[in-house]
């Protein structure tokens, strides 16, 4: 007699059903689990057949195999124990409905939570909407936020196998108090803008404040515009003038999170082995120069993805200090994440594909010596030198940055600021409601060119001003595209719904020359 039920297992960074199927036959008494199980899944024999014991279950003298469907494709991972021990337990119940289960099992029959089991219950969410999941009941707070899913939580196997009972004998979850399923999403218990019935989540904690930059208004500005359309920034200066303090303090001010963003965020975080919190706070990664390819854009092995910083700024700030003295090939990869949103990995046993849809940051010297613009130190540079220095940035990489900000040491003199963080904040996300009020789903940095041509409606005198430009300086139409985006989010600032003259005007004076 054969039963199933289901369990689900990573093929790089999607997820893929599993059907876990149990036979019972004559023969020598035996175990085997197949289809590609790994070492982690194999050692689950002798976790499950001691939690089972715990329930007062004996497996009989029997031949008993344990198959993994689809067998082609590789699994692992030791939330298998607890699916593997439930069809053990309870192969001859009569499951309606098809059921999941995930969870680690110790040898006392407690249920534990791994952090490969999130990424795969956000997957599941989308692949078997309002599928009954069978998951531990010490991951509550972070798994009762998923939506689309019924829950039910159990701390040990002897509660799981008390709701697949329940299930199979009367149907009526509402009669088992401890095992009630949890159907509708945790709100997260931060502050948020509703718009249109949805929640974005935002957090008012200032670590680091622009109130501590002095000077350096144009920068500012250029930070805010950046802010409110994810627009890809670079700032070169003297060393000191504050170029790195602009950047690290633009986390706090970037627009609110959605539910979605901050889940792929928390899926993010689970496949890299880090520690899983909820943070409306969106991730800020600051690779270090010396960082090899593999740490930047990811690695795709055939069991395990890594995704690299590029997949972890995902939603946030991808931040490289010192940029020209990056590995020429680190630069040259990152045209396609910028431009495209997304990064393809293809090796031999797997091919992975990220989201990557982030604000890049630069910071510069604008010489080796970082002198050149210094009004007060001698640039000891010869020209050869900095030609050579310039040249480590590629057009093509230049092209996909939106806004480039050359910051003085003067400047930086001024004994007060003019702006703290939290009126910047403000601004962003007033910005940010214009925009949603008026259909807009995407960041204006980061808009196709169909939603520019919808979104970014210029009057005529900005639409003249535009073509002389682009004649005037050779301007191609992917810079044209950017000039437009900028623009557009100069105009949500000034909550204006066409692009006008003065806003394009501004958005030419961020331009690389």
């Amino acid at each position: 007699m054969t039963n199933k039920i289901f369990c689900a297992s990573l093929v790089g960074t999607q997820t893929k059903i599993i059907e876990i199927e149990s036979a019972f036959t004559r023969g020598l008494p035996s175990f085997s689990i197949t289809g590609l199980a790994t070492s982690s899944i194999q050692e689950s024999k002798q976790r499950v057949q001691s939690a089972l014991v715990k329930t007062g279950f004996a497996l009989p003298p029997l031949k008993i195999t344990i198959n993994l469907s689809p067998s082609d494709i590789a699994k692992s991972g030791s939330y298998f124990d607890l699916p593997i021990a439930l069809i053990l337990h309870s192969m001859n119940l009569e499951l309606r409905e098809p059921w999941f289960a995930f969870g680690e099992l110790g040898l006392d029959g407690t249920i534990k939570y791994t952090q490969s089991i999130f990424p795969l219950l956000f997957d599941l969410a989308v692949l078997s909407p309002n599928a009954n999941v069978i998951v531990p009941e010490c991951a509550q707070e972070i798994l009762g936020v998923i939506p689309n899913l019924c829950l039910h939580f159990a701390k040990d196997l002897s509660q799981a196998l008390e709701i697949l009972d329940a299930q199979d004998s009367t149907w009526n979850m509402q009669d088992t108090k401890d095992t009630k399923p949890t159907n509708a999403p945790k709100n997260l218990d931060f502050m948020h803008l509703e718009i249109d019935g949805k929640r974005y989540y935002y957090m008012q904690d200032f670590a680091l404040d622009f109130a501590q930059v002095r000077g350096q208004e144009i920068a500012k500005r250029a930070a805010l515009i950046s802010a409110v359309g994810l627009h890809n920034i670079i700032f070169e200066g003297s060393p000191g003038c504050g170029k790195s303090m602009i950047a690290q303090r633009m986390r706090y001010i970037l627009p609110p999170m959605s539910l979605t963003e901050i889940m792929h965020t928390l899926k993010l975080q689970s496949l890299s082995a880090q520690e899983c919190t909820y943070s409306p706070l969106r991730p800020f990664r600051n690779p270090h120069q010396s960082a090899s390819k593999a740490s930047i854009l990811g690695s795709a092995t055939q069991f395990e993805p890594k995704p690299g910083e590029v997949a972890l700024a995902h939603n946030g700030i991808l931040f490289f200090d010192e940029l020209p003295h990056f590995k020429r090939d680190i630069l040259e990869s990152l045209r396609e994440p910028l431009e495209n949103h997304k990064l393809s990995i293809s090796r031999v046993h797997s091919k992975l594909e990220y989201e990557t849809l982030f604000l890049f940051i630069g910071a510069q010297n604008p010489c080796p010596c970082g002198n050149l613009l210094s009004s007060i130190k001698e640039c000891r540079c010869q020209e050869k030198e900095i030609k050579s220095y310039k040249n480590r940035l590629s057009e093509p990489f230049l092209d996909r940055i939106d806004i480039f900000v050359q910051m003085t040491e003067e400047s930086a003199t001024h004994a007060e600021s003019s702006v703290d963080s939290k009126r910047m904040q403000e601004m962003v996300f007033e910005a940010f409601v214009f925009a949603k009020n008026r259909g807009q789903q995407g960041f204006n940095g980061k808009l196709s060119e169909r939603e520019i041509e919808q979104f970014c409606v210029l009057d005529s005198e900005s639409q003249a001003l535009l073509q002389q430009a682009s004649v005037r300086f050779g301007l191609s139409m992917r810079a044209q595209n950017k000039l437009k985006k900028v623009a557009r989010s100069i105009a949500d600032l000034a909550k204006s719904e066409m692009i006008m003259k003065p806003h394009i005007l501004e958005a030419l004076s961020y331009r690389h020359v």
